[in-house]
């Protein structure tokens, strides 16, 4: 079982009764907030399906209200969405209420559609990588890892020691870019926009250091099949340990700003909670997974980078509610710090990308005095290079769960078939089970948590 910390519950917001906020809520409304995994949320009066002649509305037992039968013209479907700012991307949400409690709901998507993988088929091998980056515009890092990984596999290439720690170094700092851009606007979304405000300082330092590095603040195409573009240059290293040394007391300010607040704490403890068995069944992956108690973590896992090497541990939660997701992601962007400072302080001395001119670049400097180098230079960068015939599916752990890249080979300079595994796309159908039940204000919040990335799901 790979290695795992627990979301400590010594500072009072586990269980509930230790909570000073909820100690002073009514018995029925902490009952709505405590930390039974078996139950999500407030549970709906009837199950959807339900004959309309028969459903009945309970309201919550403090109100003192009697059961009320509904008819069917109290029960109504809309539409939230298509539009961009609340959903966290182009997302349709058919959604069937009885006042404000959710009845069923229904993701509909489709309405991005870059047809990314289909693009990448008429692409050479190296040209494909600006396309991969874009699907999931938060963690392209995470693309780029998945496909290059695939086709160095593909190719039998051993990328290099140093190159490793350094997609190590900047795989960590994408996933602190990625989850500082979910916190702050998730919490806007609860109406705490100070907190998007710091949240977006910090991803403007992470961005200033793949500037620094790359030339480029996002989709850097920073790696390549073999290795990296090149090295980091002169005071990256001095920049980086300062912001490692920086970000694991800003993290602290991000939870105590939040983690007191009696509006954020009432707005996400026993809020979409889902068993830990139903996510596995629907195949959800990453922070979700995790904050239901599963410390399932493909860096852990399946190590292609040597995090084993690294000393980090897994952080879960034990209930799987919107509090938990929310604290699994603060840990996490503490263990990329410890990790991304590690992989600096021992990131060894050597080349930055194998030397294997048939498939990689030869330096710049070579080719004013070598005619082999002019001629790979010039054959690379109009053809591309050929990749045996085979078929080879590489995952990674994105931000968002298990990122896979399945590259289908046919001898030739393009592939056949590239396809990914989007984490956004399969834990999308956790939606509805946190929802149903519920309030439609809370569904907002469910969706925020979820962390959801529309390019990913429309590639």
């Amino acid at each position: 079982m790979a290695d795992e910390t627990r979301i400590p519950t010594e500072q009072g917001l586990r269980p509930e009764d230790e909570d000073p906020v909820l100690a002073d809520l009514p018995e029925a409304e902490a009952a709505r907030h405590g930390a039974d995994p078996t139950r999500v949320a407030t549970p709906s009066a009837s199950p959807p399906g339900t004959p309309d002649d028969e459903r009945a509305r309970v309201s919550a037992t403090r109100d003192g209200w009697e059961d009320v039968p509904v008819g069917e013209e109290q029960v109504m479907t809309i539409n939230m969405g298509p539009h961009h700012p609340a959903t966290h991307g182009v997302l349709r949400l058919v959604v069937t209420l009885e006042g404000e409690r959710v009845l069923d709901l229904k993701p509909v998507v489709g309405y991005v559609h870059t047809g990314i993988e289909k693009n990448c088929e008429d692409k050479s091998y190296w040209k494909v990588i600006p396309f991969v980056e874009r699907m999931d515009y938060l963690s392209y890092f995470f693309q780029m890892q998945a496909f290059c990984g695939c086709v160095e596999r593909l190719l039998e290439i051993e990328i290099p020691e140093r190159a490793k720690y350094l997609r190590v170094i900047f795989l960590e700092l994408n996933r602190i870019h990625s989850h500082l851009v979910w916190l702050g606007t998730s919490a806007m979304d609860l109406g705490a926009i100070s907190v998007f405000w710091y949240c977006f300082r910090e991803r403007d330092r992470v961005l200033d250091l793949f500037e620094l590095a790359t030339g480029q603040r996002m989709h850097t195409r920073y790696f390549q099949v073999g290795g990296v573009f090149e090295d980091i240059p002169v005071g990256f290293a001095e920049k980086l340990r300062a912001f490692c040394e920086e970000m694991p007391g800003r993290v602290d300010q991000y939870q105590d700003l939040l983690d007191r607040n009696e509006i954020f704490l009432h707005r996400t403890k026993g809020i979409g909670v889902v068993p830990r068995d139903r996510l596995l069944e629907l195949g959800v992956t990453g922070p979700l997974l995790r904050a239901a108690g599963e410390p399932w973590d493909l860096r852990k896992v399946e190590d292609e980078l040597g995090y084993t090497g690294f000393d980090w541990q897994v952080p879960i939660g034990s209930v799987g509610d919107g509090y938990d997701r929310f604290r699994v992601r603060l840990e996490e962007m503490r263990e990329s710090v410890k990790i991304a400072s590690q992989a600096l302080e021992g990131l060894p001395e050597g080349p930055w990308i194998a030397d294997e001119r048939k498939v990689v670049l030869p330096p710049r400097d070579e080719l004013s005095t070598s005619m082999e180098a002019l001629i790979h230079h010039f054959k690379l960068v109009t053809e591309g290079f050929r990749v045996p015939s085979g078929e080879l599916y590489c995952p990674v752990e994105s931000p968002r769960g298990e990122l896979g890249c399945f590259v289908v080979a046919d001898g030739s300079a393009k592939p056949a078939r590239v396809h990914f595994r989007d984490p956004s796309f399969v834990n999308l159908q956790a939606l509805r089970e946190m929802c149903v039940g519920g309030l439609i204000a809370d569904l907002i919040q469910n969706l925020a948590m979820l962390d959801p990335i529309l390019g990913g799901i429309d590639r």
